[in-house]
């Protein structure tokens, strides 16, 4: 019995001190990188030549990224940025891609061998298979990035229009 109380004691001060660290150091975020990263279109396809919307957006907000180099944003995306930050819109970078009308990717089923690359290359998971299975893609969570596209053996991808 004696063991029992001397355990939940433990435990609780453990939950105390856990509970105190969670308030004491507490992660804040800054708040200008979430409203940023609100307006991106959140593709995750790394024509910014950054790995994901999230990591542009803090580049933004730091000042290491201009606003103009988001194609899958669009004109519209960049006015937005513009008029969050207080700066002039300006011309999408034409070096980092040009705006493409919104597409998914569609699996010909037939011809995939299941290699799995596309999988590894998607950076939202909208594609599932199994190896040496077919694969599909899941519409709803498909960006229109193309990056499975290039991975791809024997070309079964295609991005076609929404």
């Amino acid at each position: 019995m004696l063991a029992f109380f001397v355990l939940c004691a433990i435990f609780a001060f453990f939950g105390l001190v856990l509970g105190y660290s969670s308030i004491r150091f507490r992660v804040v975020g800054d708040p200008l990188v979430d409203k940023i990263d609100a307006i991106l279109p959140q593709s995750q396809c790394g024509q910014c030549n950054y790995p994901g919307c999230r990591p542009y957006a803090a580049a933004i907000a730091k000042g290491e990224a201009d606003i103009n180099q988001c194609p899958p944003g669009g004109e519209d995306g960049v006015k937005l940025l513009a008029d969050l930050l207080g700066l002039e819109a300006k011309p999408l970078n034409p070096e980092l891609g040009i705006v493409k009308p919104k597409r998914i990717a569609v699996i010909d089923e037939e011809k995939c061998i299941g290699c799995t690359l596309c999988i590894q290359a998607c950076p939202v998971d909208a594609i599932l298979g199994a190896p040496k299975f077919m694969h599909t893609v899941i519409q709803s969570e498909c960006t229109g990035c193309d990056l499975c596209l290039p991975p791809c053996p024997v070309d079964c991808i295609v991005m076609e229009p929404i």
